[in-house]
């Protein structure tokens, strides 16, 4: 059976297909993929449609988190705290050493330790993220979300945001060498 497949004409393009299997899955995990973003947290940025007919197909590049050099105002994508099967839309808000007010009413602000960040969505009433969970470790981020693909009318990149008001910029004092430990 095997000396048969063998002289089929389909023999070398199928193994020449496979051998750029394991490139193309280096290439997805590593580099460049799409992903579907869900729900509301996001709008208007993503999903501005409230009936939720069309659901945003975005570029995301895992290549960019692998220095783990964020940005306030990107958008990127994480693994929940609370949940560790599901992966987050949020926008960074603030970043290590920085002091943020969270949105409820009377709560004490936060200072964002050192790897760590603070994100939130944009539309805040709809949105479960450091308001709920508190700060998130920048080891949880999977990618940076650079471009809208879908739908076609809102094909482009995605823009970061200004820095909110709520945040007041600090920076990370430098420790001893047992912090890197």
């Amino acid at each position: 059976m095997f000396s048969r497949f063998r002289s089929s004409p389909y023999w070398k393009p199928t193994i020449r297909a496979l051998a750029w299997f394991p490139v193309v899955m280096f290439f997805a995990d590593h580099g460049f993929s799409y992903g579907i973003v869900q729900g509301r947290s996001m709008q208007p940025t993503f999903n501005p449609d409230s009936n939720q007919l069309w659901k945003d197909r975005v570029l995301l590049n895992k290549w960019a988190v692998t220095d783990h050099k964020f940005e306030r105002g990107e958008v990127v994508t994480l693994i929940s705290p609370n949940d560790p099967k599901a992966i987050l839309t949020k926008r960074i808000i603030a970043l290590e050493g920085d002091t943020v007010q969270p949105l409820k009413h009377g709560s004490k602000p936060v200072h964002v330790p050192k790897g760590h960040c603070w994100v939130e969505g944009d539309e805040a009433f709809h949105s479960r993220d450091s308001n709920t969970f508190g700060t998130v470790p920048m080891g949880l981020i999977t990618a940076k979300v650079t471009y809208v693909l879908f739908p076609f009318s809102r094909c482009g990149p995605v823009e970061k945001k200004p820095i909110s008001r709520r945040v007041t910029s600090g920076t990370v004092k430098l420790g001893r060498d047992e912090d890197y430990l």
